[in-house]
């Protein structure tokens, strides 16, 4: 028997749709460890190796060495396969490792939203750092990421996860499925605040 069909009648300002008629989606759920920080089954990882990362340090130079190395990877993204569409809800895991590039601390790429008028919620699950966040006109703002802590990135805001830790700092992330990611600015404009350790402390400049 076909499941039966949800009739939506909405004006949303953000993607312009007036109307859909799509499948009702059963309810499902997924196991996540809350102290390890691992989701049960995910239908995708995403994989940034420090190769990946070229052009977001400041020191090129011990990025290309440390890609000559092993080219470790920074970070990695688990996720459950959810429509991205408008109403939905896309859920992921994200784990950055710890490491440096010269004494900058390992970080994400950072993106914007497509629809820059949706936010984002990370719950820090495991590991310490920041999340370092800006806008378009070069307003930053970053807030402490540990165990416990919530973070809410407001809509326009572009963000990165950054680990200041010896440890995996992990988080359980939650935006709208439609909300898409915009990495083309990040890699042009870059962020007006990185975090270095300098003498076993952490700086911020």
């Amino acid at each position: 028997m076909k499941s039966p069909k949800l009739q939506k009648m909405h004006a949303n300002p953000l993607t312009q749709m007036t109307a859909t008629d799509e499948p009702l989606m059963t309810p499902w759920a997924v196991d996540i460890d809350l102290v390890t920080g691992a989701m049960a089954e995910p239908d995708r990882v995403l994989t940034r190796k420090t190769s990946d990362m070229r052009g977001y340090y400041r020191d090129e130079a011990a990025l290309e060495q440390l890609i000559g190395q092993d080219d470790p990877i920074h970070y990695e993204v688990f996720e459950k396969h959810i429509p991205e569409t408008y109403g939905h809800l896309l859920l992921c895991i994200s784990k950055l490792y710890p490491g440096r590039v010269g004494d900058e601390c390992f970080m994400t790429k950072g993106h914007y939203h497509t629809i820059s008028g949706t936010a984002e919620t990370y719950l820090c699950i495991r590991g310490t750092g920041y999340m370092m966040m800006k806008t378009a006109d070069g307003v930053c703002h970053s807030e402490a990421m540990r165990r416990h802590r919530m973070v809410y990135v407001p809509p326009h805001w572009a963000h990165r996860s950054i680990n200041t830790g010896d440890e995996p700092l992990i988080s359980f992330c939650v935006y709208p499925a439609d909300a898409g990611h915009n990495y083309g600015d990040i890699a042009t404009e870059g962020f007006p605040r990185r975090v270095f350790i300098r003498q076993g402390k952490e700086v911020i400049e």
